[in-house]
This record gives C-alpha cells, structure tokens and sequence, in this order.
C-alpha cells in the first residue's frame, strides 16, 4: 500500500535516517583498544552507561511528557554531541566516565518520545489506522541511516587510519537533526490530548507519573510491554554473540587483496550495510505481516513464537558448530525483529494514553534492557 507523504512525514523519516547516521557503532570496541582501553575496561564503561540509562529512562519520559517532547529531543542531541566531543578531545579512561554520562542522558531523552510524536501526529491527521505502514516507513529510513553509515565509516577509518574521527564526524548529522526537530510544528512539543497551557510544569509532571503508574494496573498493556520487550531483549542478547561468528566468516573472505586488518573493515562495513539494508525493507513492509491476521495483537503472538523457534536453532547450531546455519537463521531473525516492531509499537501507542506515550515507551526500553542484562548473562553461561 502506498501512504501519503506530506512534509512532516518526510522529516519524521530524514530524522530517523540522520539520527542513524552513527559512524562510530561499527567500530566503537576497535576505537576503545585503539586509545589503550583494557577489554575490562571497556566492559565498565559499558555497563556504567547501560545503570545510568536505566536511571534515568523513566525520569526523562515524565519530562518529555510533560516539559515538552520537542525541548528533550533537543536537549537529547545536545548530550549527544557534547559526549563525541569528549571521545575526539580527551582519549583517558575516567575522562570516557563523563562522555557516557552524557550519551545515556541522550539515549534517556530520546527513548521512545520520537515515536510518541509520531503517533500524536496520526492521531491528529486521523491516520491512526495506519500506524503500522507509517511508523514502518519512518523506521525503514532509520535502517537505511545504518547501512548507509556503516559505508561511510569503513571509508572514514579506511582512507584516515584511525577510529577516532568516527567521533568527530557524527556531530554533523546530529546537529541537522536538532534544527530539523527544532522545525517540527509546536502543536508535537505536547500530547495531543494535553487542553491547556495554564498549568504549571510542577502539576504537570504530577499528573504524568500518576496516570503512568496506572499503566501497570492494565494487563493489556503489560502483556504488550512483555511480548515486545523479551523478544528485542533476546534479539539484542544473540545479536552481540552471532556477531563474533560473521567476522571471523567475513575475514576468511578473499575479496580484496590487503592487509588483515584494512580488509575486515571493508568486509564488515559491507555486511553491516546488507543486514541494515534487509533490517530496511523488513520494516517498510511490515504491515504485510500485520494483514495476514485479523488482529495486530495475532501478528504479534506469532511472531513471537516464531521468534523462539529461530533463537532455539540458532542456539543448537551454534552449540553443534554448524555455524553457517546459525548465521541463516540468525538473518531470519534479524528480517522478523524488524518486521514486528512497527506493529508492537502500534498497539502500545492504541493500548497507553497519547498523554504519557513517551513514559510508557521508556518503561518498555528499561524493561527491554533489563531483559537483555538477563538474557545475556544466560547465553554467555551456554556459549
């Protein structure tokens, strides 16, 4: 089906293509080791970022909801930048402490507030039924960002032989976004079910925790949160172990004739951009998958189901190190997440209030990390 495009649509999809324009993802271990950083090191950097998101996530959905969702998309890219700025100047491990901070801070204020103005913005226009094909084509552009930044920082480190500028180089995309959220309508800064303007921010913040807390006093919107947050938990958990596997297939690759290390950076930058790619089109077409059922919620339940069946024969491959199919099934994998998260989005956004969206968006990414946290720990017990 082909859905209208008017001018805001195309800046909800040019958000999500810059915003995905984050050179440094594919190569953010290699940046650390490259500045001296122990694998220890590493790995408590990473787990302070990932305590203080989870702090703040919830927090920052009250602030978006009630401040204004168009200040913490801001404010949230402002963080952002000041944290590359900190990796590009200041290459000391305690100093990194403070560059996290700010990261998490941008992921926090990020979280989920982008898709509650999309979905205010569809239930305005009156295009609420089409939550799946639009929200589907503003993430598909979000996929493409990835792949197309996966080419220009393989080019970037190939051609500058240093990880460092990955850095310098995503502020430029990240600071269009901030004036192009800065061009978004005002009636987005609010929900779009918010009457008046007279109340004070204090009373606001009040009445968004409150009605917040009254989502998990919904079974509805709990078993919602549960399906979309165990299945992109467990995806994330067996994405950062099959990883490993693709690289040391992409490396035994003869397709370029040059050192070890410049060839891996062009091969993986030319898988990031296929799974991206596929990750694109999955998302774009997921209202495919919803209209093969009558109800959203059955779509969402099959693939569920699905989902367990590939993580259960990812897991046995690996395990009898027939590695290939893992990686098979493990792109299924990939195509299905995509495929279903346009969906759980809409029936979040049908099933929590318009009001508290970006509240109710951030508990299911906290719930989805602590999943994750769990789910990793398992998999890293079996492997």
């Amino acid at each position: 089906m082909k859905i209208k495009k008017d001018i805001q649509i195309i800046k909800f999809a040019a958000y999500g293509f810059f915003k995905n324009l984050r050179f440094f993802d594919p190569f953010i271990i290699l940046f650390f080791k490259e500045q001296g950083i122990l694998y220890f090191q590493i790995g408590i950097l990473y787990g302070f970022r990932e305590i203080l998101t989870a702090i703040l996530e919830i927090p920052t959905g009250f602030v978006a909801d009630s401040w204004g969702r168009k200040y913490s998309l801001m404010l949230s890219f402002v963080s952002y930048i000041i944290s590359f700025l900190i990796f590009f100047f200041f290459p000391y491990f305690y100093i990194y402490f403070i560059a996290m901070l700010f990261y998490s801070l941008g992921d926090s204020l990020r979280s989920g507030t982008h898709k509650a103005m999309i979905m205010s913005y569809l239930k305005i226009k009156e295009l609420s039924h089409l939550k799946v094909h639009y929200y589907g084509f503003t993430r598909s552009w979000s996929r493409r960002g990835s792949a197309i930044s996966a080419i220009l920082a393989g080019l970037m480190v190939f051609f500058s032989g240093s990880y460092k500028y990955v850095f310098v180089a995503s502020i430029i995309p990240y600071l269009i976004d901030f004036l192009l959220i800065m061009s978004y309508p005002q009636y987005l800064n609010k929900p779009s079910n918010e009457k008046t303007n007279n109340v004070s921010l204090k009373i606001k913040f009040a009445n968004t925790v409150k009605e917040f807390l009254l989502i998990f006093k919904n079974k509805k919107v709990l078993d919602v949160f549960f399906n979309s947050s165990v299945f992109d938990g467990t995806f994330k958990s067996v994405k950062d172990y099959i990883q490993p596997i693709i690289k040391s297939y992409a490396l035994v690759i003869p397709i370029v004739i040059l050192e070890k290390e410049k060839q891996s950076v062009i091969i993986l930058s030319l898988i990031y951009f296929v799974l991206y790619m596929l990750s694109a089109y999955s998302s774009q077409y997921s209202y495919l998958l919803k209209s093969k059922f009558q109800k959203s919620s059955t779509a969402l339940n099959i693939s569920y189901l699905l989902g367990v069946f590939s993580v259960a024969l990812i897991g046995i491959f690996f395990v009898s190190n027939i590695k290939l199919l893992a990686i098979i099934f493990f792109i299924l994998l990939y195509i299905l997440q995509n495929m279903r998260r346009p969906i759980a989005v809409e029936i979040i956004s049908e099933r929590v209030k318009s009001g508290i969206l970006a509240s109710g968006l951030s508990a299911e990414s906290l719930l989805k990390m602590l999943i994750t946290v769990i789910t990793s720990v398992v998999f890293g017990f079996f492997m």
